[in-house]
């Protein structure tokens, strides 16, 4: 008896065969193309959050934080190196270190524009010693960075290096510069994006640290 396939069946095995490799096809370039357009997506997610906070007048710079009153992401970022005070390296820090203190977290760089322009303001928080000014160096130069501090003057306890920016990711950061208050339980209690100006230093920035200060003084009466 022949065996052999009919003419009719080869052409059906052919067209399944073809019709799976057009479908691998299809689901790969459809993969390709989400991913190309994934920034994009990203960006008009962004950009709807901004346009949402003007034109509903609230201030741009304070963008929601799904951070807020929860405990700071764990973190541990190493020095950044040269960084001398009194002849003493100046450390990194850990997240492990936010408890105990009312602490300003301010990322910045070397090459951020906007971060120049705000740092002559961080020189003068940083003379209040009732709180602490943490540095988040966001994927910088080491030498440029160095540079940058010893131009404009260093007001940070401490200053970690994220060179990968994964740490940057986990604070839900949207750029540089932004500042965040911790309170002394080691919470995130505010978010700034952008920044920041003598304004938004006295009509946001320092009632959230002045009521953060009095929260850890009247946790220490008790």
């Amino acid at each position: 008896m022949n065996t052999s396939p009919k003419p009719e069946d080869k052409e059906k095995s052919a067209g399944k065969v073809h019709s799976a490799s057009s479908n691998e096809q299809n689901a790969g370039q459809g993969r390709r193309r989400f991913m190309a357009a994934l920034p994009l997506i990203i960006f008009i997610a962004l950009a709807g959050v901004f346009s949402y906070q003007l034109l509903s007048g609230k201030d741009a710079s304070e963008l929601p934080s799904v951070l807020i009153g929860k405990d700071a992401p764990e973190t541990t970022l190493a020095p950044l190196e040269g960084l001398l005070v009194n002849g003493q390296q100046l450390p990194g820090w850990s997240s492990e270190e936010l408890e105990g203190e009312v602490t300003l977290i301010n990322i910045w760089a070397s090459w951020c524009v906007p971060c120049r322009q705000e740092h002559p303001y961080l020189v003068e928080l940083g003379k209040d010693d009732r709180f602490r000014i943490f540095g988040f160096n966001y994927k910088d130069k080491t030498e440029n960075a160095l540079s940058f501090l010893r131009e404009l003057g260093n007001s940070y306890k401490a200053v970690g290096v994220d060179p990968s920016g994964r740490a940057f990711i986990n604070w839900g950061a949207y750029g540089v510069p932004e500042t965040f208050v911790v309170d002394a339980q080691g919470k995130i209690v505010y978010k700034h994006v952008g920044p920041l100006t003598p304004q938004s230093i006295q009509n946001n920035l320092m009632p959230v640290i002045e009521k953060a200060i009095s929260e850890k003084e009247m946790a220490a009466k008790q």
